[in-house]
């Protein structure tokens, strides 16, 4: 029998993670969602992936661009989570703007004042129901280590304490 989706949701809640932002830029169009689903893959060669909802207006211009960015937000950047998650209610158009970003190699935005940004080229999608798995190689890795991490845990922004 399988496990209700409601008892999996519940569990997922209790995993700690860092928030990203996923853009990317098709045509003269920039966008970006919130996305907790990324992890690295592999140092050789650099990949990590990224999960996106097939219904998400993201999904298909990742594929169709062959390109991403991720953008690891900083503790000071939740309102940024929230707003290409697109729950900002003020945010009605362009969710890029007003909002600072850069370009590296592959043209995909990369926000300022994240911990960390990576740009990376499509190498592979794995269907998964009703998400797409994004296999994307790392051209470019920028860390910015004194900045602190936005951490999402059980439904809320919660701040990094060191252990002593």
């Amino acid at each position: 029998m399988p496990v209700d989706p409601n008892a999996l949701r519940a569990t997922m809640r209790q995993w700690v993670t860092g928030v990203t932002v996923v853009t990317t830029a098709f045509e003269g169009v920039r966008v970006g969602i919130t996305v907790s689903s990324f992890t690295s893959v592999s140092l050789e060669p650099p990949t990590v992936l990224v999960c996106l909802n097939k219904q998400s207006f993201a999904h298909d211009f990742v594929r169709r661009a062959g390109i991403f960015g991720v953008s690891l937000l900083g503790k000071e950047q939740a309102a940024l989570s929230q707003r290409f998650a697109g729950l900002d209610p003020t945010v009605t158009g362009d969710r890029f703007e007003g909002v600072l970003y850069t370009t590296a190699k592959t043209g995909a935005p990369l926000l300022e004042g994240a911990v960390g940004v990576l740009d990376c080229e499509v190498r592979a999608a794995h269907d998964a129901s009703t998400h797409t798995i994004y296999i994307g190689e790392v051209v470019y890795a920028q860390a910015f280590p004194e900045r602190v991490p936005l951490i999402y845990y059980n439904r809320q922004y919660h701040n990094l304490v060191p252990q002593s």
